[in-house]
């Protein structure tokens, strides 16, 4: 069953009648519109049918109507095209604090190329106030481009008033009507603007479609050049498929407009009627103008509560949008809800519910209780709530109940780097291994002959499945005792469990997955620690034994060693895109396989050859943890790329920007130490600081010694073990990546 849809800001499905006009452009009528025979006259006649409509939609004539790829185009070539041809007389521009991207980013731009720009500020609805632009513009403003209603909030700008403030100084005015057209009336002369944005797939027609309006008279620099299409304005053969799509969704969107506006509202007010029922305004409050407002935007916030946990738990049920992400040591907030000053508390529980055409009262009112049931869940809680008891197994995404995925949610290695530096050093001799080292475990001699290896860790969850989650976290503690060479001898659960938000059985499920793992190790778990929290989280804390001089570290590489890693990257890019529903099944399952596979062989085969130093790959991805290793023993390193086993999903996944947020703070914190191969593009950097979980170990050996161990490794099935690269000198840490 597919979710409710309350996104229809984001994009709208193509209307049936739309694609039924559209049909038989897609195959009978295939002519070029520039060709003078029969196949080109009717797409021509087509192409200026729908410029027609267009018009009628806005109230202007069809040789004010361009046709472009849609609304970020449309933002370019108005505002870029009206500041280059109007620089003799002036270089100001003005636009607002709450625009899109595609105005936001063109007047950055346009900054860099030494125009003068002024971001007006709004108030607590989002709204510009007509004031502030009479105190910024100047005889020199050339430009003012301020929305027309916001994507975010809804806001309804006084566009007809600053039109005229615009045009009293001699400047022309543009406005980004993506979100309003087909909403509400908008027509160029009411609104007074000389320039103005449509995007077809905010109004049910295709993507890859939109409009500008040009007033006669207006001049505008070209952003392309070619052949003189669309009268000389915008070159390339036109997209006559969807043009025509846009100009059906125009004309229904005329037609149609006074019941949709009204539709809109009415569903609207019972979105936010009923979940003002559930929560006062201590709990909701509502975002935006209270009148000037898009019919069909709610923008509303949960204090103290997650808007991506929220939206993440409700997936399957609900789709919207959120105007915050949480990180583990941020909150990234919109820069609508920023200009608009919401404190902070509310920003990070801000969520945006649009409705559309087909958005039906029962559909509402069951996406009101979802909603608020979710909330309810995720509300810090004041006294005891009942765990959940559901006894029916039904499936469970554990990664819909949390914000991060498992080692990515480490804090960034730059701030508990600046944490760590603070905190005494241990005087205690018998410390072998301390907070002085990025060690993956504490070593504490207690004979001459036997050593206590010490490690915790533990994270949210890696995959949905509740088992193979308890199976990664045990498989990733006990990652950290073979890191230094040590055999385990017990561990303890360390656990965190939202019993609100999830039945009980998903912990049994944890729990099972982990005792399975460590018995695999022939070790016990016989005890532990439970917390309730607001998103499930576990792990162990291991014990496990050495004899003192046999203790591998991570900062003993030695110039001339060999590095051997023995699992591929790019965990941390396949679990990102899971959670989005980008990766298949199979593509899940073989990530989960190398997660859960113990590093028990690896180090037995470590002690068989012997090593200078390892460490294994986690949270800092493959770089930050080598970079760990390089500083630490005064080496410097060269990393063949080719060589790094890498998933081969991982890497397509990568080539569609599917990154995670901890990923790209790996790929931050090292550069300063790393020289990558000109060669490398940040796709491929991106994939060697890609954030892992339960990783292999990179060890550092004699080349001498590394035929030896990788035959050792291959032998006990490891088989994508591979050398990467080797220790080259004496030095402060520095990183070469070779192609």
């Amino acid at each position: 069953m597919q979710p409710i849809y309350l996104d229809y800001n984001a994009t709208t499905p193509i209307a049936r009648e739309v694609a039924e006009a559209m049909t038989p452009y897609l195959y009978e009528h295939f002519g070029n519109p520039s060709s003078s025979h029969p196949y080109g006259t009717t797409t021509r006649l087509a192409t200026e049918a729908a410029r027609t409509e267009v018009a009628s939609l806005l109230a202007c004539k069809p040789s004010e109507v361009i046709f472009t790829s849609g609304g970020t185009e449309s933002n370019n070539f108005a505002i870029r095209g009206a500041a280059l041809a109007n620089r003799a007389r002036g270089n100001h521009i003005i636009t607002s604090a709450v625009e899109h991207p595609a105005v936001l980013e063109v007047c950055r731009w346009l900054e860099e190329q030494g125009f003068r720009l002024t971001i007006l500020p709004v108030d607590e609805t989002g709204m510009v106030r007509p004031e502030d632009l009479k105190k910024s513009i100047t005889s020199d403003t050339i430009l003012v481009t301020i929305m027309h209603a916001n994507n975010e909030v809804g806001t309804i700008q006084p566009i007809a008033e600053l039109a005229e403030i615009a045009h009293n100084h001699g400047a022309l005015m543009h406005t980004d009507a993506a979100q309003s057209v087909g909403k509400i009336p908008v027509q160029v002369d009411t609104l007074g603007v000389d320039l103005l944005s449509v995007a077809g797939h905010k109004l049910y027609a295709p993507k890859g479609i939109g409009a500008l309006f040009q007033r006669s008279g207006v001049q505008l620099t070209k952003l392309m050049f070619g052949a003189n299409h669309e009268i000389n304005r915008r070159p390339g053969t036109e997209n006559v498929l969807e043009i025509v799509g846009l100009g059906k969704a125009c004309e229904i969107a005329a037609r149609d407009l006074n019941k949709n506006t009204a539709h809109y509202q009415e569903m609207r007010d019972r979105l936010f009627t009923a979940l003002r029922q559930k929560f006062d305004e201590d709990v909701l409050r509502r975002n935006g103008h209270p009148q000037l407002c898009l019919p069909n935007t709610l923008n509303v916030s949960f204090r103290s509560v997650e808007a991506n946990t929220l939206l993440s738990e409700i997936s399957d049920e609900v789709a919207a949008s959120a105007g915050a992400a949480c990180h583990a040591e941020s909150v990234d907030v919109s820069s609508v809800l920023e200009a608009m000053r919401l404190p902070l508390e509310w920003a990070m529980g801000t969520v945006r519910l649009s409705v559309g055409r087909a958005t039906t009262s029962t559909g509402i009112d069951q996406a009101a209780q979802i909603v608020s049931q979710a909330v309810e869940r995720l509300l810090p809680q004041g006294v005891w709530v009942a765990p959940v008891l559901q006894s029916d197994k039904k499936e469970i995404k554990l990664t819909r109940y949390t914000h991060g995925l498992g080692c990515a949610c480490k804090l960034r290695p730059q701030a508990l780097e600046s944490v760590l530096q603070s905190l005494p050093q241990t005087a205690d001799p018998m410390v072998l291994v301390g907070t002085e080292t990025a060690d993956d475990a504490a070593v504490y001699q207690v004979s001459e002959e036997t050593a206590i290896v010490q490690t915790v860790d533990f994270f949210t969850p890696i995959v949905d499945d509740p088992y193979w989650f308890g199976a990664i976290s045990a498989a990733n503690s006990l990652s950290d005792i073979y890191a230094m060479g040590a055999r385990p001898l017990f561990a303890l659960n360390i656990v965190g469990f939202p019993s609100n938000r999830l039945p009980l059985w998903v912990l049994e499920r944890i729990l099972k997955g982990a005792a399975d793992k460590a018995a695999e190790a022939g070790i016990s778990i016989i005890g532990g620690h439970t917390v309730d929290d607001t998103e499930p989280k576990f792990g162990l804390a291991v014990t496990g034994i050495i004899n003192p001089k046999q203790v591998m570290r991570n900062n003993t590489a030695r110039p001339g060693d060999a590095l051997i890693l023995t699992k591929p990257l790019g965990i941390g890019i396949l679990a990102t895109a899971a959670k989005r529903g980008l990766a298949s099944k199979s593509e899940m399952m073989e990530a989960i396989q190398f997660m859960a596979a113990l590093n028990r062989q690896a180090a037995e085969a470590m002690s068989v050859t012997g090593a200078s130093a390892c460490t294994d790959i986690t949270g800092f991805g493959l770089l930050g943890h080598l970079h760990e290793m390089t500083a630490g023993s005064h080496v410097n390193a060269v990393l063949s790329a080719s060589a790094v086993p890498i998933l081969a999903s991982a890497r397509r996944l990568a080539g569609t920007d599917v990154i995670p947020g901890g990923t790209r703070d790996n790929l931050a914190y090292v550069l300063p130490s790393v020289d990558f191969a000109n060669s490398l593009n940040e796709t491929e950097q991106l994939l060697l600081a890609d954030a892992q979980t339960s990783g292999g170990l990179l060890i550092s050996l004699p080349e001498s010694q590394a035929n030896g161990l990788l035959a050792e490794l291959h032998t006990r099935g490891i088989r994508n073990a591979a050398q990467i690269g080797r220790v080259t000198a004496q030095g402060s840490g520095r990183i070469i990546i070779e192609t």
